[in-house]
């Protein structure tokens, strides 16, 4: 009687039916639109962030920052051989190898990050930003500055993409023409490449190093460095007159490089006069919930270094991603609730209004010997039906928004700044928290992934949609009687 009942009932109500169920569907529609763009949020913001940690990677060590002295340079100078006033132009190169703002730590501080309480795994890397001058020189000595240099000039691998640009030479007794271009450098400790520099990257092309490998002169490149500088596997790359063999291109897994060339550890610190230094320890927690406990044991058994989580780097992401993550996560969040709570209001009025119109029915039926919670279930029955149907309509719409997101893919900025201290994290794989002076700008493309969890929030919203609803005109059912379907006959 009550399937017979309700479906006879449902028919009859086809309008005032879909009326209610659409307004529901709205409602759940942005709730699913809304949790999807925020899902999307999350994972370009993860892309970021994996991109600049390396995969596994809960935190990394830096020396914490000193501020400069008197005496110290605004950047890199060069000398060159001095020509005669007769002499012809001559085509002159140098390279100027630095450490990563010259923030070093000792390597024996890697075995004492490791023993600290919760650390599962420590690895050590060192950061190296590689100036190259080519020019021609005439009549004297030419000197220059390299403090306008290329992207490379931004502090290391926070800078990524090499690229040259002309800088102002300082000339004395002559002229000078020529070029500055700024390429990064990390050092890789090739016994544990699970963390650190390479553990973003996936080899695309020839190899990677081996444990033999520890001081070998051997090279691997970004596919976005080899590529500009016409480089494959088997070519020869030559950094202060020292030729390594390119042995493998490593490609990111997410967004683009931002290390240039990837080096053995120990040649690195060749290169950089850097024995037995590092400038960045990488660091895996054993629980990925204890990440603030560790730092906190490491913050303070180690002095004089400054240890930065992804939650720490998070905070220095701003640009187009930081700023629809916030509209999405905070007014996305409000604006949903609103429209969920007045699609909710709406379909109890109208539910209560719907039962106000049918005083005869009930009624008579009450009359008849139905019982008020037989009345008031029935009401509720249909409500329900209308709640599901709702949820239905709504998880179609939601879905159609999700995917014509994805199908867009508008594409989001994000520009990584410095968290202070140490430095922050701009200077990504291969760099760690580098001392960069200016921040990396990257771009994401967003989507919007629909969970299973959003879907089944979608259907519990529609079911107490319906019960609201129901509730609202069960409650306005159980109050009428016998003698108002007589009153409203006239």
């Amino acid at each position: 009687m009550f399937g017979i009942y309700l479906k006879r009932e449902l028919g009859r109500r086809k309008k005032a039916a879909l009326v209610i169920a659409l307004g529901l569907a709205l409602g759940i529609a942005l709730v699913i639109t809304v949790n999807s763009v925020s899902a999307g949020m999350t994972q370009a913001q993860d892309k970021v962030l994996q991109s600049l940690y390396g995969l596994g990677t809960d935190m990394t060590v830096t020396k914490a920052r000193t501020a400069p002295t008197a005496n110290s340079s605004g950047g890199p100078r060069f000398e060159f051989d001095a020509k005669g006033e007769d002499d012809d132009d001559t085509q002159q190169s140098s390279d100027r190898v630095s450490t990563q703002g010259g923030q070093v730590l000792k390597a024996a501080l890697v075995t004492q990050v490791a023993d600290q309480k919760g650390v599962a795994a420590a690895v050590g890397a060192l950061t190296l930003n590689v100036t190259k001058v080519d020019g021609s020189f005439t009549q004297g000595k030419a000197q220059s500055s390299s403090g306008t240099s290329g992207n490379g000039g931004q502090g290391g691998p926070g800078g990524g993409s090499s690229g040259g640009s002309t800088a102002a030479p300082q000339v004395q007794g002559g002229g000078a023409s020529f070029d500055v271009n700024s390429y990064s450098v990390a050092g890789v400790d090739v016994t544990n490449q699970d963390l650190g520099p390479l553990a973003s990257s996936k080899i695309s092309s020839g190899v990677t190093f081996t444990s033999a490998q520890a001081n070998a002169k051997v090279a691997v490149v970004s596919k976005s460095y080899a590529k500009e500088n016409s480089y494959k596997v088997g070519s020869t790359l030559t950094i202060s007159s020292t030729k390594y063999k390119i042995i493998g291109i490593a490609t990111p897994d997410s967004s683009d490089s931002t290390t240039d060339v990837y080096l053995p550890l120990k040649q690195a610190q060749t290169l950089a006069d850097a024995a037995d230094q590092v400038t960045t320890i990488y660091v895996k927690a054993t629980d990925s919930k204890q990440i603030d406990t560790v730092k906190a044991t490491i913050t303070k058994n180690i002095s004089g270094t400054t240890v930065t989580t992804s939650a720490d780097l998070a905070e220095t992401v701003s640009g187009s991603l930081s700023t629809a993550s916030n509209l999405a996560t905070s007014v996305g969040k409000w604006l949903s609730i609103a429209v969920l709570v007045a699609a909710f209001l709406v379909a109890a009025l109208l539910t209560s209004s719907a039962v106000s119109r049918r005083v005869r029915e009930f009624g008579t039926l009450k009359a008849l010997g139905w019982p008020s919670r037989r009345v008031t279930r029935q009401v509720v029955g249909e409500s329900m039906v209308n709640g599901l149907l709702g949820g239905a309509l709504g998880i179609g719409l939601g879905l159609a928004a999700a995917y014509t997101v994805t199908a867009i893919s508008p594409k989001l900025t994000a520009e990584l700044g410095n968290t202070g201290g140490g430095g922050g994290m701009g200077g990504g794989p291969g760099g760690g928290p580098g001392q960069q002076s200016a921040s990396n700008t990257m771009e994401i493309a967003l989507s919007a992934p629909v969970s299973v969890t959003t879907i089944a929030l979608a259907v519990g919203l529609a079911v107490a949609g319906g019960l609201i609803a129901g509730a609202m005109g069960g409650w306005r059912a159980s109050r009428m009687r016998p003698a108002d379907a007589l009153r409203s006959v006239s």
